[in-house]
């Protein structure tokens, strides 16, 4: 069993924790129950995380559902369900699903579903399209983009 910390080390964990990389309340509430802490010391250096500004979920939301989609072409599906996961408000997750760009989005689905349309020239054309919408799916596309992109890449086929 780890040893409990006093409020004062707790506190310097915790900055370095958040200041490290963005994080969210509930992760750093986690992280704060993780060293033994009593709820009212919790609430207390939470407080005080997000008055010294090293907590600030909008922040976090924005640049995880940036990130995300970035790096790992994730999808506006996908990107909730995570910030769910990590307790982020509402509010916060419309915000950060608003700063990616629509263009940027559709460009991404696009590149992503004609590589995988590729990949699987070999198929029947019905595997091949239920492999492609599934892989996007996945990624946490929304259904009807798939279906847009997918009807894309048969045309381009067709001709």
């Amino acid at each position: 069993m780890q040893q409990r910390l006093t409020k004062e080390q707790a506190w310097q964990k915790i900055k370095h924790y958040c200041a490290y990389q963005e994080r969210s309340h509930y992760e750093a509430k986690q992280k704060l129950y993780s060293f033994g802490l009593y709820k009212n010391e919790v609430e207390d250096l939470l407080s005080k995380l997000i008055e010294e500004d090293y907590l600030n979920e909008e922040r976090f939301a924005e640049q995880f559902a940036g990130g995300k989609f970035r790096m790992k072409h994730w999808g506006k599906i996908k990107i909730t369900h995570e910030l769910k996961q990590k307790q982020v408000s509402a509010y916060n997750i419309r915000r950060a699903l608003q700063a990616i760009a629509d263009a940027d989005y559709v460009t991404t689905l696009y590149k992503l579903a004609e590589t995988k349309w590729k990949q699987l020239q070999g198929e029947q054309y019905i595997v091949r399209q239920v492999k492609a919408t599934n892989y996007l799916m996945q990624k946490g596309f929304e259904p009807a983009l798939i279906q847009k992109a997918i009807q894309q890449l048969k045309s381009k086929d067709a001709v």
